[in-house]
């Protein structure tokens, strides 16, 4: 597919461009609205579910699960393996459209690898990810910051509170939820792994507050958010802060999203979770 078009799709989800705004130019581009219809179709496929693990899995336990917000309660979906072991827990954060099906399914790959994995539901104060995921993306811009970063803390410290869990914990994030994840291990202490997949960098005076060991994911074709990765490489190493950065060449933003064909790219993906799963057995195993 034409890069110009992955950008532009790229510049709507992550920027205040309407929908008719999008649609005209993605019209212009390929020259027709069915050619622009074909092309939407790829990228942005909707909550087609390209489920890694299935739900059925015999060796997982799933639940949905609520804890105490900063202004209401919080919602989640919990994956653990069978057995009574303590285990690392890992708080997986979701992309700008909320708790999708594909999201669930990197939790239940985390607990496949054995641990506790909640996939937070950032969208709880509105009364949770809704199946429109432009609405799902509208909401994500109304949410408060602070309370937000106030809720995954929480979430946090739900993992840790829990009699199966070894009290390790460790998070990643994808896009939205890559500089959130960038954003926990600024904010908590206690957090031993941080992965952020193409996520915006936090202030490079914050860095020393760092504790975790951080993994940064990035899309080699991902000018947006590469544009801040230098700068954030060199606060973490002034800081001394123990962290892995790979740019992954040819690969898109949101090159792990499975559900999303047209900037999948699979050999990024694999790579790029193998070496998460790697930190993971490092730091909370």
């Amino acid at each position: 597919m034409d890069q110009r078009i992955i950008n532009l799709f790229d510049e709507y989800t992550h920027k205040p461009l309407t929908r008719k705004e999008f649609m005209e130019r993605l019209v212009k581009l390929t020259g027709g609205l069915a050619l622009a219809m074909t092309a939407l179709s790829v990228l942005d496929p909707g909550y087609a579910e390209a489920a890694t693990v299935e739900e059925s899995d015999k060796d997982l336990v799933l639940e949905d699960v609520t804890w105490p917000g900063d202004s209401s309660p919080m919602r989640g979906y919990l994956a653990r393996p069978k057995g009574r072991k303590k285990r690392g827990a890992v708080v997986v954060i979701h992309e700008n459209r909320g708790l999708t099906p594909h999201i669930k399914d990197v939790t239940r790959r985390v607990a496949k690898a054995g641990y506790l994995a909640l996939g937070v539901d950032a969208l709880s104060p509105f009364g949770g990810t809704p199946a429109n995921e432009d609405e799902g993306r509208t909401l994500i811009g109304k949410l408060d910051a602070q309370q937000n970063l106030s809720n995954y803390l929480r979430a946090l410290n739900y993992l840790r509170s829990r009699p199966d869990s070894n009290g390790k914990t460790g998070c990643v994030g994808f896009c939205w939820g890559g500089a959130l994840a960038n954003q926990l291990a600024v904010h908590d202490s206690l957090l031993n792994a941080a992965v952020a997949y193409y996520g915006m960098q936090p202030k490079a005076e914050d860095v020393p507050m760092i504790k975790a060991a951080v993994m940064l994911h990035y899309g080699g074709l991902d000018e947006r958010v590469n544009a801040g990765a230098a700068a954030y490489e060199a606060a973490l190493k002034a800081a001394r802060v123990p962290y892995q950065q790979f740019i992954y060449a040819g690969a898109n933003h949101a090159f792990n999203n499975d559900s999303s064909p047209a900037r999948y790219n699979a050999e990024a993906a694999k790579l790029a979770w193998d070496r998460t799963l790697g930190l993971f057995k490092e730091k909370l195993s």
